[in-house]
């Protein structure tokens, strides 16, 4: 029965159903315009047709992938305080298809063509037809162009701290790629090409290393050597922490995250990436398990964690309908418990295919428990399944949703802040469904959201939430027009909001991520209200204020210097001259009248007192932007010094001006935290002072700013955020908003100085690129 629901006054029946058979208050009242989202612009159009099942994907770290049939196209929002435009800032990349068609390697090439033309001309039709029909076997059907799927690791897997972007073409190329610099995508490594040498050298054999019993000739062993390489959909999982034992066996951490790919024959490869990942020779290949899945259609994480205690899982989903968890050993980590057998969620064989899994933890509000929340798209159905963990085993309650469309549902999208889920059907209405717990079940409330009048008759062909839920991108095209589809279709990325500036701002000030760059959308948002009111929300000013007395944190610093630069942007005077424009030559004009004078006095008076209130408004937030920030450098400073007391034994010359900060902080005579670790580092140094010079005339490079170093032959040179020292090398490091710079390690540096070079950015929480 379906479990599901819609409004709370709808009298459940029986099984935990809850139908509503007749209209409720209300019901036929349109939208007011606060219930419909709004549109962020700009709507930004795609040079190519949307591709793949699923074409939107959004990461950790603010960046949507679309798939297209010409390239996978990325769009990284960026919360941009140097910009006082109300649009959204938004820096598009791409990567390519690649030009070259890919191949995959089942055996001899001369044993290989062989086999296609016997089977292309094979005189039992039965045989042909299936050979023709195989549009991965048989060369001569064509192959499509394109991307067919993209997915996101977790937030801090690559160099940079940023996520890393598995691509899967449509002819079935599985690469991974990474942003090591700025708008830039490096290509590390491609999986396809290694799981295919690794096949050759074992014979392409089957995980019991059985050699097979026939060759390319037979059409049973072609299709298992294709389908076994081919992948259908691959997914991250969370960052895991093992001990690695070293030379001297002794054991350190060591993180690494895992890739697993579903392939057509349904098993699951795993690959190993130890973190940070930045060379594509390091990955390893972990695991396959076999799980027996005919004709499988879609993969996730099932990741359960209760403290201490973690256990792990892939669910697989089946075009045939049947959903299952494979057990994934992770041995090494540390309370990481494995499930002894595989777990059926929905054995059906109902031939509905099951798509668009997702899979999220949350608690319990009546056992108080941690257990894992599953949901997938069944064509118009939508299956979800409830599993907790109690003394007494794994506990499952699923059921389905039914009644919501009349067309399949083509993307589903999960907001885990709230705990909502959008679904998305072909026919273009979105609903939002919110579960409420019972003992044993889960019944939902639906909604529809109202969109807005700029989607009317456009179809949608998927839909992504962003990593706090502040936004939902949609991908949509022309419906039929006049009875007729379109001829060119004009497919186009949107961007709607799901939360209220006032919404996103009390949950940036809760936040435990603790992180500006980590709630970016969030405060996206509250950017926004800024500049169209031109000035901050007393209730979150109040608020930011009565948190700084409680505790002095960095973050709430961070917050409150943000909001200052973008109430100084509002307060900023237009621009009244362009300085390519040519200047006018002055025009004498001759006033007659006396009244026309003073009025031209009077007038220029009364913007004069404007002019100087405004003027005296912006010194005022500048000088809380300037506290601000030297609240958080001063704070810092004494954090670097910190960690330069705890790692130096005797005087040493090192990298980090430690003489320069000590002086600055010494100007302050109020902070004594300050002086009374400067005291303990002078007796470490013993009089020692270790000047930074001038790399182009060797004078001293005095640390008279926190920002940049001016020798006495004038010579500038920009300081490092996070080390303070004076960046005087062609390359460096800069925050990914422009705001600071920070030098890149060199390979003399100790241990402790690159873990220091690894911080994001001081003012912003950015990651360096």
């Amino acid at each position: 029965m379906a479990a599901a629901s819609l409004p709370d006054s709808a009298p459940p029946e029986s099984g935990n159903v809850a139908i509503k058979t007749e209209p409720l208050d209300g019901d036929g009242v349109p939208p007011t315009p606060r219930d419909v989202p709004v549109k962020r612009d700009p709507v930004v159009p795609l040079l190519s047709p949307a591709s793949g099942l699923q074409p939107l994907r959004w990461s950790p770290d603010h960046r949507l992938a679309v798939c297209t049939s010409s390239s996978l196209s990325v769009l990284e929002l960026l919360c941009d305080m140097h910009s006082s435009r109300q649009d959204l800032s938004l820096n598009r990349t791409s990567i390519p298809v690649p030009t070259q068609t890919h191949k995959l390697r089942v055996g001899p090439p001369d044993e290989l063509s062989q086999a296609v033309k016997k089977f292309s001309l094979d005189p039992d039709p039965t045989v042909r037809q299936v050979f023709l029909a195989d549009t991965v076997i048989n060369p001569s059907v064509g192959v499509h162009s394109g991307m067919k799927f993209a997915s996101w690791s977790p937030l801090g897997c690559d160099s940079s701290g940023r996520c890393l972007l598995a691509c899967l073409t449509l002819d079935n190329c599985l690469t991974v790629h990474s942003s090591r610099g700025h708008l830039e995508w490096k290509l590390l490594v491609n999986l396809t090409e290694s799981y295919g040498e690794r096949l050759k050298q074992r014979g392409y054999a089957k995980k019991d290393n059985n050699p097979p019993q026939a060759d390319l000739l037979d059409l049973g062993e072609l299709q298992r050597r294709f389908r076994m390489q081919t992948p259908v959909k691959m997914e991250w999982s969370s960052i895991y922490t093992i001990k690695k034992v070293q030379a001297d066996n002794s054991c350190v951490d060591e993180e690494m995250v895992l890739l697993a790919v579903l392939m057509e024959n349904g098993d699951l490869v795993l690959w190993k990436f130890v973190l940070p990942f930045a060379d594509g020779d390091d990955v390893v290949f972990y695991d396959l398990i076999e799980s027996g899945v005919s004709r499988p259609s879609d993969l996730a994480w099932w990741e359960y964690e209760n403290g201490s205690q973690r256990m792990g899982g892939l669910i697989v989903g089946s075009e045939v309908g049947p959903v299952k968890i494979m057990p994934v050993s992770l041995s090494k980590v540390k309370g990481y418990c494995t499930l002894r057998l595989p777990v059926i969620l929905w054995k059906e064989c109902d031939e509905i295919a099951v798509e668009n899994i997702r899979c999220f933890p949350v608690i319990h509000p009546i056992h108080k428990t941690s257990c894992s929340l599953i949901l997938a798209s069944r064509g118009c159905y939508i299956f979800w399944c409830l599993l907790m963990i109690s003394p007494n085993g794994l506990n499952i309650h699923n059921s389905h949703i039914t009644g919501l469309n009349s067309l399949p549902v083509v993307s589903l999208a999960v907001s885990q802040q709230e705990v909502a889920v959008y679904s998305c059907s072909m026919d273009g209405w979105i609903k939002k469904l919110t579960p409420t717990f019972t003992e044993s079940s889960v019944i939902f409330k639906v909604e529809d959201l109202a969109q807005p009048e700029t989607l009317t008759g456009r179809w949608i062909h998927g839909i992504a939430v962003s990593h706090n839920g502040a936004y939902v991108a949609l991908v949509s095209a022309p419906g039929i027009v006049g009875s007729f589809h379109p001829f060119h279709k004009n497919y186009q990325i949107h961007f709607l909001m799901l939360k209220t500036p006032e919404a996103a701002a009390s949950l940036l000030l809760k936040s435990p991520e603790q992180n500006l760059f980590k709630t970016a959308d969030l405060l996206e948002l509250v950017r926004w209200q800024v500049l169209k009111t031109k000035h901050v929300p007393a209730s979150l000013q109040e608020e930011l204020d009565r948190k700084l007395q409680e505790v002095d944190s960095p973050y709430l610093w961070r917050i409150k210097l943000f909001l200052a630069r973008v109430l100084h942007l509002t307060l900023q005077a237009p621009r009244t001259e362009h300085k390519w424009k040519p200047r006018r030559t002055a025009v004498k004009v001759l006033v007659q009248e006396e009244e026309e004078d003073e009025a031209v006095e009077r007038v220029e008076g009364e913007a004069g007192g404007v002019e100087g209130e405004a003027e005296d408004r912006r010194t005022e937030v500048q000088t809380l932007m300037q506290a601000a920030e030297m609240h958080l450098m001063r704070d810092h400073m004494k954090k670097v010094l910190g960690v330069v007391y705890l790692n130096t034994w005797v005087p040493q010359n090192i990298c980090i001006p430690t003489c320069g900060l000590m002086d600055y902080l010494s100007r302050d005579p109020n902070d004594k935290d300050s002086e009374v670790l400067i005291g303990h580092i002078r007796k470490k140094l013993n009089k020692q002072t270790f000047p930074e010079r001038c790399s182009l005339c060797q004078a001293p490079l005095p640390f008279t700013d926190c920002k940049q170093a001016v020798c006495e032959n004038g010579h500038m040179w920009l300081r490092c955020v996070l080390s303070y020292q004076a960046c005087q090398t062609l390359t460096f490091r800069r925050c990914l908003l422009q705001d600071c710079i920070a030098r890149l390690p060199e390979p003399e540096d100790p241990e402790w100085i690159k873990k220091l070079l690894k911080a994001p950015c001081l003012l912003c929480d950015s990651p360096m690129v």
